[in-house]
């Protein structure tokens, strides 16, 4: 991101720098919206996801974590493009803003869900809070193997790691 210049953005886009720079005025506002898009896309498709899957709380947290496998999401580009934002959070308080306000809403409602499956299933040596950052840390490293190691990266088989973790945390709800 750090030597990428809007002409560079511009050429690979088959598009007029004129037309670039109208649009963004700068880099800077290139790459601010572009995390936007990011985050409005995985915000859309995680919220069309809990729409579409089934009623109880185990259909929701298994759809969510199923979704963050799918080829849309689970994909390289975008991983990189990921990555690379993240890289920059610490020095970069606009992308940090971005990144926290999408990072917490994922993270109030797969804990919200978590609540729910220990409520249901009475788990009381469970605490919703730890198995939320817990899965979004494994989403998060499974995503770092798709980028890394695209040749030996399985996406049924990081699924097959997230299903048996719930099963491990949930055995009432998921089974291996």
């Amino acid at each position: 991101m750090g030597s990428t210049t809007l002409a560079d953005v511009a050429g690979e886009a088959g598009l007029s720098q004129g037309i670039v720079n109208l649009h963004f005025e700068s880099k800077d506002n290139l790459l601010r919206e572009t995390l936007r898009c990011l985050a409005d896309e995985y915000r859309a498709k995680f919220d069309r996801t809990l729409e579409k899957s089934g009623p109880g709380a185990a259909d929701k947290l298994l759809a969510l974590m199923e979704m963050d496998f799918r080829p849309a999401i689970c994909d390289r580009r975008k991983i990189a493009v990921w990555f690379a934002f993240w890289g920059e959070v610490q020095s970069r308080p606009t992308y940090r803003k971005i990144c926290d306000e999408s990072d917490q809403y994922y993270d109030d409602v797969v804990e919200e869900i978590c609540a729910d499956l220990i409520s249901e299933g009475k788990y009381d040596h469970v605490s919703a809070a730890s198995v939320s950052l817990a899965l979004t840390s494994m989403t998060n490293g499974l995503w770092l193997s798709c980028l890394i190691s695209p040749k030996s990266f399985d996406r049924h088989k990081a699924m097959d790691a997230v299903r048996s973790y719930l099963s491990n945390v949930f055995p009432k709800h998921f089974q291996q």
